[in-house]
Order: structure tokens, then C-alpha cells, then sequence
């Protein structure tokens, strides 16, 4: 490879860093298309982060949950719980002839 090749490539792995770099900073949810969902997760999150705001979150109050849909466990087409205990039941079977 070339010096000037090297230099192109460089130059144009060090614009897509700063690129990609800009673009997270000024967009908290990248992946996620823009409407009226991504609108108010981050109104949401704005509001209760604002010291002094009617909404303000202490931070040892602030928590997550997600709901089974599929966030932390599958449901199609069973849910993985289910499919761990198909497993373990097959797994355990032979030692457990009166199953």
C-alpha cells in the first residue's frame, strides 16, 4: 500500500469515527426511528432528570422495568422459560422413571 493510500484510508477511517461519534452525542436513541415514541422516551427522560423541574427523579429512585414482550425473554413462538423446562424434563427423565 502507498503512503498516500494510507493516508486516504486514515483520513477516511478518522472521518467515520467523528462522524459516528457526533451522531451519538446528539441523538440519545440512534437506532431508533424518529416519531412520536422516540419523541416522548426522551421528553420523558428530559423531564424527570431536571433538577429543580416539577418531575425530577432522584437518582436512587430511579429505576427500569420491562414488560415479557419479548425485551428480556422470547414469546414466539414459546416463551424460553417453557423451552428451559421441556429441556430439563428431558435431562431429568431417566432418572425419573414414574415421570
Amino acid at each position: 500500500m502507498t503512503s498516500r493510500l494510507r493516508h486516504l484510508a486514515l483520513a477516511v477511517a478518522v472521518a467515520i469515527a467523528a462522524v459516528t461519534t457526533a451522531q451519538a452525542q446528539s441523538d440519545p436513541l440512534p437506532s431508533w426511528n424518529e416519531g412520536a415514541s422516540k419523541r416522548a422516551i426522551i421528553d420523558f427522560v428530559s423531564r424527570v432528570i431536571k433538577e429543580g423541574g416539577p418531575d425530577f427523579v432522584p437518582v436512587p429512585q430511579r429505576i427500569a422495568t420491562f414488560d415479557n414482550d419479548g425485551t428480556l425473554w422470547s414469546e414466539q413462538p414459546i416463551y424460553f422459560q417453557f423451552a428451559f423446562a421441556l429441556d430439563r424434563v428431558k435431562q431429568l427423565a431417566p432418572q425419573h422413571p414414574e415421570w
